[in-house]
């Protein structure tokens, strides 16, 4: 990597956001694929950490940001110390991570996807309450993002439920307010209308 990029321990909470494409423009800015909508963490924050998973380069580096901006559907960026399209093209493949302490704190009703993932999801069964599963990943389909819940058991210990061929069984559940009711990150709980018996 770049003599710019200082080496250090890095964060426990870092959250992988998007990775590097490629260079753009031709003095040293870079173009980041983001991997969520929600990836707009990167333009707020001046500090990404980089890391390449190649045999001469696995350590996780930080880099200041200079600029960064949109660009259609990527990010690209002037970092420190990256003065030409060659130093750029260098960084191609380097995966982009940000603390979570440094998300800017969100707005009312609104949740960071990596927050979501983890928490167990309620639905309904019999009109009560029920357990369905537990989130493990969030995509946006477009319209809205949707919740990947592994279904769980709920006697006597929760665990995976899992398909004839031996596979854990997933549901997916719309991210909406016509479905989603309640978020309690402090107790890592959804609960919804969703039916349990899907």
């Amino acid at each position: 990597m770049s003599e710019s990029i200082v080496s250090g321990t890095p964060p426990a909470d870092l959250v992988e956001l998007g990775r590097i494409a490629g260079a753009y423009g031709v003095q040293g800015w870079v173009k980041v694929e983001p991997y969520t909508a929600q990836s707009q963490v990167l333009l707020r924050v001046r500090e990404w950490w980089l890391r390449r998973d190649t045999p001469a380069d696995a350590q996780t580096s930080a880099i200041k940001v200079v600029k960064s901006r949109t660009q259609g559907s990527t990010i690209v960026a002037q970092l420190t110390g990256i003065d030409d399209r060659d130093q750029a093209g260098a960084l191609r493949g380097a995966r982009v991570w940000v603390p979570r302490a440094a998300f800017p704190a969100a707005d009312a009703d609104e949740y960071y996807w990596v927050d979501l993932i983890g928490c167990l999801l309620y639905g309904h069964q019999d009109d009560h309450p029920a357990l369905l599963g537990r989130v493990s990943d969030v995509s946006d389909n477009g319209a809205h993002a949707v919740l990947h819940v592994t279904r769980l058991t709920d006697e006597p210990e929760p665990r995976p439920l899992l398909d004839p061929k031996g596979r854990e069984q997933e549901t997916l559940v719309p991210f909406v307010s016509a479905h989603v009711h309640a978020v309690d990150l402090a107790a890592r709980r959804i609960d919804s209308d969703w039916p349990v018996d899907l």
